[in-house]
């Protein structure tokens, strides 16, 4: 098989094909490497790399299937993981030179999970500073480009997770999300990427009391992504909001036929480019064809929402990087740089006032899910914004009409302000330029399985994203 089948191989089948003995973690682990290698100028996925390490531990698991030892749910598989959390002795940078090659004492839980399920930590994944933009670059990395037209943004904060799994770097990948940065790199780089109920997964302090802030999976098929959010799930005793019990999630699902299905295409307030208006659509009637009634609904929302979380970020998030300002501002990116100083102008009132937002919002989604199976909208208003972009100098046009430069051509902070709600992003086609879109499935609070269900089914109807050369990027 050549390298580059194996490097788009799904990590479900490459576990199937080791434990057969058809494939070994090292060949596995060596294209991976040489796919990363080959591509790294051009993407630039990947901050720190332990490719020597992970050859050895590619060993170790390649002994294991060999000789029929227990093997875990990960064993010998690239696991890409955000250079945000940490490991215990490797380097986290959180893209800043601030912080640049600090090393932690001991491992985040999501991480520990992975690496106890024999997941091998090959690389870390690019991230803006302190993971506070909707793109991904910094002084300490540089700029990460998207695998499908590098002219563009991969997204962020996750955008380094989500340029590996479309290259082909990385079988699976983590990624967090306060504000869409999990869903906006997983649209833009046309992978799958799921935002979690809060509490699903443990985070750690301070950010894991914060409702807007979610640790999830991306990967390159729906049941890749189940596959790595059973091993991240469950409750820990150093995270006070992690949920009991232990959800796992089946691997297979029902049809959808009968499912009600609501679709809004701008959630009130979003203005949307055409392709992406145009994708979601052909994305909905591949719903109704699988027997689903599809209808738009109406939600009620306007400008408020994101008026309300852009304060609320401001306000929590801003703060925790505001004691860089002082003495550390000239190290900081523009953008987080203006992210730390806004909270300055926030205020208390401010705060309390975007969660009144958000109770409203719910009283209208909350009803509405009790109709639906499932809420359907695009993930970005837009597929992609430069490469370069830089909220603080640049401008954001939709339709020719001006929109937030932060958070305007995101559709997905709603939805960390409706933290309780399962969120599945998948691919729903492609632009003209060649940058993926997406399409959010919204659950029901804490309902996870039915996102799956939807968008397992809609995956099977279309074939999925990366089964053959014409369906990936040409790097």
């Amino acid at each position: 098989m050549e390298d580059l089948e194996l490097c788009y191989m799904t990590a479900t089948e490459s576990l199937r094909r080791f434990r057969a003995k058809t494939l070994s973690p090292v060949e596995l682990m060596a294209a991976v490497i040489a796919r990363a290698e080959k591509t790294s100028a051009k993407v630039n996925a990947f901050t720190y790399t332990h490719f020597d390490e992970a050859m050895t531990l590619a060993k170790r698991a390649e002994a294991k299937y060999a000789t029929g030892a227990r093997t875990s749910a990960l064993e010998g598989l690239p696991i890409g993981v955000k250079d945000e959390s940490d490991i215990k002795g490797k380097p986290t940078s959180s893209g800043s030179l601030i912080t640049q090659d600090y090393v932690a004492d001991r491992s985040s839980t999501i991480n520990e999970r992975i690496l106890k399920a024999g997941g091998i930590v090959h690389a870390r994944t690019a991230t803006p500073e302190f993971c506070c933009a909707a793109y991904t670059w910094s002084h300490r990395w540089g700029v990460t480009r998207n695998p499908w037209n590098t002219e563009f943004t991969t997204g962020g904060s996750s955008g380094g997770t989500g340029a590996s799994l479309a290259s082909g770097t990385s079988a699976l990948a983590t990624g967090s999300d306060i504000g869409g940065s999990i869903r906006t790199p997983a649209s833009a780089c046309g992978v799958v990427g799921y935002k979690p109920p809060y509490g699903r997964n443990p985070n750690d302090p301070p950010l894991n009391l914060d409702f807007y802030y979610h640790s999830g999976p991306l990967a390159r098929s729906v049941e890749d992504v189940i596959l790595l959010q059973n091993v991240m799930a469950g409750p820990s005793p150093l995270d006070i909001a992690s949920l009991r019990p232990k959800l796992r999630l089946p691997r297979s699902f029902g049809a959808i036929r009968g499912w009600k299905i609501g679709y809004s295409i701008d959630l009130g307030g979003f203005e949307v480019d055409p392709e992406v208006r145009r994708n979601t659509l052909a994305a909905l009637d591949v719903l109704r064809a699988l027997g689903a009634e599809v209808q738009e609904v109406d939600l009620g929302w306007g400008p408020e929402v994101l008026d309300a979380s852009d304060a609320y970020l401001n306000h929590l998030c801003g703060a925790l990087l505001a004691e860089y300002v002082p003495e550390q501002a000239h190290l900081m990116t523009s953008y987080a740089r203006a992210f730390a100083e806004g909270s300055a102008k926030s205020t208390p009132a401010d705060f309390v006032a975007s969660l009144e937002v958000a109770g409203r919002m719910y009283l209208t989604l909350g009803p509405l899910l009790e109709k639906y199976n499932v809420l359907i909208c695009p993930t970005t208003a837009l597929p992609a914004v430069p490469a370069e972009f830089d909220e603080t100098r640049d401008e954001i046009r939709i339709n020719g009409k001006l929109v937030h430069p932060a958070l305007g051509w995101v559709m997905t902070t709603p939805f960390n302000m409706m933290s309780r709600c399962p969120v599945l992003s998948v691919p729903s086609g492609h632009a003209s330029n060649g940058v993926p879109t997406g399409m959010q499935i919204i659950g029901r609070t804490y309902c996870d399985a039915d996102v799956f269900r939807a968008g397992m089914a809609y995956e099977e109807a279309v074939g999925g994203w990366y089964g053959d050369n014409a369906r990936r990027p040409k790097l």
